[in-house]
């Protein structure tokens, strides 16, 4: 069973988290109370057994137009200890999403900005609509990044595009973002939910299990020495062994069928 949140919407089904930021009237720009929802949601995605995949998308016209600009210039008396509270809840989601062994699979239509490229980042695939734009933005109001872009930017697109990225915010188009490796896929408008639902979907009858350690082991390669990788890999397989569907992803290919992975 769910919680009800104010700014966002979760639905757990068939192995998949649905994740919705639910602002659209505001971008979907992430305040105080959106970030402390995303704080609370997804540690219920975490504590959730059920939860095999995580679908990240945005309701109406634009995934996540980053942090809300209007609510934080509301704040000019307290701006400090204000974004302060807004990222003490944003950052351990962000956490989540990339520590978490569910794969993240994100839906981004229209734009994401500021914030929203540190989801963009999070997520293991990303799926945008041909028209989508992506955009730093937050030297353009006077501020530094936060929500782990300038963390996610120089190892998805290398450190002089990140550079280059964050002093012009300069706009990328889809195209340009899927050949500057920062997406995985560009559809049709019109497509975007479905494709990334039935990626999210595939991937939630698939070996949960090896999928996190999998994510581990790619998101500390660049932090690792490689006698340490080396170790970490070793270990994860060997361990993996004792799984449910390490024994039944095995047996299938010895057997010539299909695997019926239970997440275990």
């Amino acid at each position: 069973m769910t919680e009800t949140y104010e700014t966002l919407l979760l639905d757990v089904r068939d192995g998949v988290a649905h994740l919705t930021l639910n602002r659209p009237d505001n971008a979907n720009g992430i305040n105080l109370e959106l970030a402390r929802d995303l704080f609370h949601a997804t540690l219920e995605i975490v504590d959730d057994a059920r939860v095999r995949a995580v679908l990240l998308a945005g309701s109406g016209a634009r995934f996540c137009g980053g942090g809300d600009v209007k609510e934080f210039a509301g704040h000019a008396d307290d701006l400090t200890p204000h974004l302060r509270a807004v990222l003490a809840y944003l950052h351990p989601a962000v956490e989540r999403l990339v520590r978490g062994g569910a794969p993240v699979v994100t839906a981004v239509q229209g734009s994401a900005a500021g914030a929203g490229m540190g989801l963009v980042g999070a997520s293991d695939i990303v799926i945008a609509g041909e028209s989508a734009k992506f955009v730093m933005a937050y030297t353009a109001i006077g501020v530094t990044p936060d929500g782990a872009s300038s963390w996610f930017l120089p190892r998805l697109v290398g450190l002089r595009r990140a550079v280059e990225l964050t002093l012009t915010n300069r706009v990328l188009s889809a195209a340009e973002a899927l050949e500057w490796g920062l997406i995985n896929t560009v559809v049709a408008d019109v497509d975007v939910q479905q494709e990334a639902a039935a990626l999210a979907t595939r991937l939630a009858s698939g070996p949960t299990r090896a999928f996190g350690g999998a994510k581990r082991l790619l998101n500390g390669s660049l932090e690792n020495t490689f006698e340490t990788h080396l170790a970490l890999e070793a270990d994860l397989i060997a361990r993996g062994g004792q799984t449910h569907d390490a024994v039944e992803g095995m047996r299938s290919f010895a057997e010539k069928r299909a695997p019926e992975f239970r997440g275990e």
